[in-house]
């Protein structure tokens, strides 16, 4: 069987440009197949995993058209209704940022979703649709032709709408708003995704938010599920410039971050001083043992990282956003 998924590599590689490595991820596809081939796994089991390779694809080969402009997805109430704060709100926010060169991510429904698209305008919204018995078709503030994908399965659906983007902000919403909001805490905290700002918004007079954070705190932080320094990963806003404010902040010094031979490697958009490495020293202890803290070029400074502690690198992100320009 190995020689027959070598030919067909072969095969493919006469009409495709190949790297190494898109041919050993290509075999590595092949050779699940042949075992799903020679498994008995259900028929109807092996259609899910057929369509949510599909429709993942799909979404990579939208989204990978704009790999050079920065994402937000926006997350809220497929029931808020024009004419509401909240509705008015995500149309200026939105707005604003495509003005600042961001792209929206949508789920492509109504309420916050429309609204979000909205106010980006449908040359800089692009949205992922579920299919629904309702709230299925895309509103009318998607470009259905070029900008939109449609998935059948709410978890490739999620992948989608968290993997490409840069920031996230949740208004209020229901159990689908606020899965989509655990989610990308979850992926944030565990490192399944590259760090990025999440910020909860609502109106002035809003206690959605309050409310929400209240439990965490007294039901979540305080029985000790996660640790009282884990909702660094969220930040509170009621006005859209608080918002803005926030996303940009958040990439004000930092730019990205990578791990290598179990050293992080945090890039920076301006050189730290030595005086900056002891303030982060002290701020961040936790990755300071060992080699410790280091300037390895002009904008970027390693650490020892062991994939694991993901709410101390926002802290440490936190710190190099506020040393001054």
């Amino acid at each position: 069987m190995t020689t027959l998924i070598e030919s067909l590599l072969d095969d493919i590689a006469e009409d495709t440009t190949m790297s190494l490595e898109r041919r050993d991820l290509l075999r590595e596809l092949l050779a699940r197949v042949v075992m799903v081939a020679e498994s008995d796994a259900h028929s109807k089991d092996l259609r899910v995993a057929v369509n949510a390779i599909d429709e993942l694809l799909e979404a990579f080969t939208l989204f990978d058209k704009w790999r050079d402009r920065s994402k937000l997805t926006v997350f809220g109430s497929a029931r808020t209704e024009p004419g509401n704060a909240l509705y008015e709100m995500t149309v200026e926010f939105t707005a604003a940022m495509t003005e600042r060169n961001w792209i929206t991510v949508s789920g492509a429904g109504p309420g916050i979703m429309e609204a979000s698209a909205k106010g980006a305008g449908k040359e800089h919204t692009l949205g992922v649709n579920i299919e629904l018995p309702f709230e299925q078709d895309a509103n009318a503030f998607i470009d259905v032709s070029t900008m939109l994908v449609t998935m059948k399965y709410f978890f490739t659906r999620k992948v989608a709408l968290t993997r490409p983007s840069n920031a996230f902000v949740v208004l209020p919403g229901g159990l689908g708003s606020m899965d989509e909001l655990f989610e990308v805490l979850t992926l944030l905290d565990t490192g399944k995704t590259t760090p990025a700002p999440v910020v909860l918004l609502d109106t002035p007079d809003g206690t959605f938010w309050k409310k929400w954070m209240t439990f965490i705190d007294e039901a979540v932080v305080s029985n000790g599920y996660i640790g009282p320094q884990d909702m660094c990963l969220v930040r509170l806003a009621t006005t859209v410039t608080e918002t803005i404010d926030e996303i940009e902040h958040f990439y004000s010094n930092y730019r990205d971050f990578t791990t290598k031979n179990e050293r992080g490697l945090l890039s920076l958009r301006r050189p730290p001083t030595s005086d900056q490495l002891l303030d982060l020293r002290a701020a961040v202890p936790m990755f300071d043992e060992g080699a410790g803290y280091r300037i390895e070029d002009n904008q970027t400074i390693s650490f020892n990282f062991d994939g694991r502690n993901f709410v101390n690198l926002r802290l440490v992100i936190n710190e190099v956003n506020n040393w001054p320009t």
